[in-house]
């Protein structure tokens, strides 16, 4: 699918304790951006992918966005991912969802269906956000030049790896838990930026020796292991704290200030 970055349009606009949040679309994209009201130019630029059967404004997802804004000085942009959020399902999608609930009913395991629906929204979600980053981009609040980093947990990972193995404007990485295959693993191989995955060490859903071989595979010369107690939500605040403090580290911010 093409896009074009013109179309990009904002649909509303608010300011909260200091942070302007835009929701967007971007032909039949949804999104959202949050930045600092003082419009900062050029400081990084943060990607956030929401896990599935979330959306652009999950709660958790919201409470990293505006950590970042207002600690780091971040502008974070989340979008929909394909049948989630603002965006219908197709067929395929409801078949899927409804195989999870299913499975979770009657005590079947559900990593193979959320492996298998994951890699289907994450290879058509890679073209959207990276049309996604060039309509933002585009705007002078951010720029051509703006250092980029990707946070993201489960459906977020898988989307994650598969865009920065395309994607060279991403810069670092931050991730947490996601079922993990062998194409996963495959996939990791041809990460090479700086990458930080964080592992719930207590989540029964996740195999936090898969998780060990998931960050043994990325190639990134500088990579960090972070795993604590407890399952994956809620997520505790000290850790997205960690999250943007280690992106900070490896995203450099050239700021300057937009004339009112």
């Amino acid at each position: 699918m093409q896009f074009n970055s013109e179309t990009l349009h904002f649909t509303s606009e608010t300011l909260s304790n200091g942070v302007v949040e835009r929701n967007f679309a971007l032909d039949e994209i949804t999104g959202v951006l949050w930045s600092p009201a003082s419009r900062n130019v050029g400081g990084p630029l943060m990607l956030l992918g929401h896990s599935g059967g979330m959306h652009k404004k999950a709660p958790g997802l919201i409470a990293s966005a505006l950590h970042s804004v207002t600690t780091q000085g971040f502008t974070v942009a989340a979008i929909d991912a394909p049948g989630h959020g603002d965006r219908p399902r197709n067929l395929q999608d409801q078949r899927w969802a409804e195989a999870i609930h299913q499975a979770r009913a009657a005590g079947d395991p559900i990593a193979p269906i959320v492996i298998a629906y994951s890699w289907s929204l994450a290879e058509r979600a890679v073209p959207e956000w990276r049309a996604t980053l060039d309509a933002l981009q585009a705007l002078p609040e951010i720029g051509a030049e703006a250092s980029i980093g990707y946070g993201g947990v489960s459906l977020g990972v898988v989307t994650g790896v598969l865009l920065t193995a395309v994607e060279s404007r991403i810069a670092a990485l931050s991730f947490g838990s996601v079922f993990v295959d062998d194409t996963l693993i495959e996939a990791a191989r041809k990460v090479t930026v700086p990458v930080e995955y964080r592992i719930p060490w207590d989540d029964k859903h996740f195999d936090h020796t898969e998780g060990i071989a998931l960050f043994d595979a990325f190639a990134s010369e500088e990579k960090s292991l972070h795993a604590r107690s407890g399952r994956q939500y809620p997520v505790p605040e000290g850790e997205r704290d960690a999250s943007a403090q280690y992106l900070a580290r490896h995203l450099v911010p050239i700021a300057a200030t937009l004339p009112d």
